[in-house]
């Protein structure tokens, strides 16, 4: 991404990086609403579902099914209001969890795998998801028997995408994904993408901008234009370290106060700021981004990081067409 945009930058001068806006979108990973009750239910079937496979092949004898009367407690749980009769469906539903989980264990120690590719897969499956079901059956136990909150860092949001976060925005409901923070200039491209690990303030996030667009294109912008969750007296001082001369948040509380050069200059780039919301939703709606189903990390931050070229080459493509039909017939 960033070579391509260097090119454009370049010679096709698309973009000098002279004005630069951010703001952050959440993308959220193909999970359903992770409830200690429907992680339960995922490690007891998904986990009998690989033993079943293996017993298939020969390598283990008779497995023993937990998911029926799992499932029927799966239901009991999700239509119970008190609490009293939801802890005692718990305690049925974790004793076929942990059931499975030492039946999962005498598997994964037992079974010689030999050259069959599939029945490796299989085991190294089982012994990737041994330690997410001691999770699940923990935070449960705390939370729903015992009665305590379990901090969100030691929580796990879904056994199959484990990489997956909880974000909260502001007063907006929670969200199940990753924070993706996205810069342009006056060009629209996006200049900057940073997938965001846990869920930090957007004020957090402000520094790395002007410290990857430096590095990445050598350039110093004059204009650096946020919303106001990226405030800060702090990130104010950054940016005049930078060299950036007009530093404006959307909205600022206290003490803090914008820095531009002109009454004129600060409406015109707060102006443009909004225009950001419009680029995240062109990304968003046009390469599908709003939830992304594709399986794993590595495979998530490929998703958003081809979307975004995607993205940059159809407003490359824009002004190349525009450039072409300018030219004289």
């Amino acid at each position: 991404m960033v070579e391509i945009n260097r090119i454009m930058m370049g010679e096709e001068e698309v973009e000098d990086g002279r004005s630069l806006r951010t703001d952050s979108t959440v993308v959220e990973t193909d999970i359903h609403y992770p409830t200690n009750n429907a992680l339960i239910w995922d490690c007891i079937k998904t986990s009998h579902r690989l033993l079943k496979k293996l017993e298939e092949s020969g390598e283990i004898r008779k497995v023993r099914n937990y998911q029926k009367q799992a499932k029927k407690n799966l239901f009991r749980i999700n239509n119970t209001k008190k609490k009293e009769k939801r802890t005692e469906l718990f305690e049925k539903q974790l004793k076929l969890l942990r059931s499975s989980i030492n039946q999962v264990q005498k598997v994964v120690e037992g079974v010689i795998p030999g050259v069959d590719l599939t029945v490796i897969s299989m085991v190294e499956e089982l012994k990737g998801l041994l330690p997410k079901m001691e999770k699940v059956y923990d935070i449960s136990l705390r939370h729903e028997i015992k009665g305590e909150e379990v901090p969100v860092g030691e929580k796990i949001f879904s056994i199959y995408e484990g990489h997956t976060d909880l974000i909260v925005k502001g007063a907006r409901e929670v969200v199940f994904g990753h924070e993706v923070n996205l810069t342009t200039g006056r060009s629209n491209l996006i200049l900057d993408c940073e997938i965001v690990d846990g869920n930090p303030k957007d004020s957090v996030l402000y520094e790395g901008v002007l410290e990857r667009v430096r590095n990445d294109y050598g350039i110093t912008p004059r204009d650096m234009v946020t919303d106001g969750g990226y405030a800060s007296i702090r990130n104010q001082g950054k940016a005049k370290e930078y060299g950036i001369v007009n530093i404006i948040f959307n909205k600022i509380v206290g003490s803090l106060k914008n820095l531009v050069t002109s009454a004129n200059m600060e409406t015109r780039l707060k102006k443009w700021r909004s225009g950001m919301e419009a680029v995240i939703s062109n990304v968003k709606r046009g390469f599908s981004l709003f939830r992304c189903d594709w399986k794993g990390r590595e495979y998530f931050d490929a998703k958003v990081l081809w979307s975004v070229i995607a993205y940059n080459i159809r407003v490359m493509t824009g002004f190349m067409l525009e450039k072409l039909m300018a030219q004289p017939q």
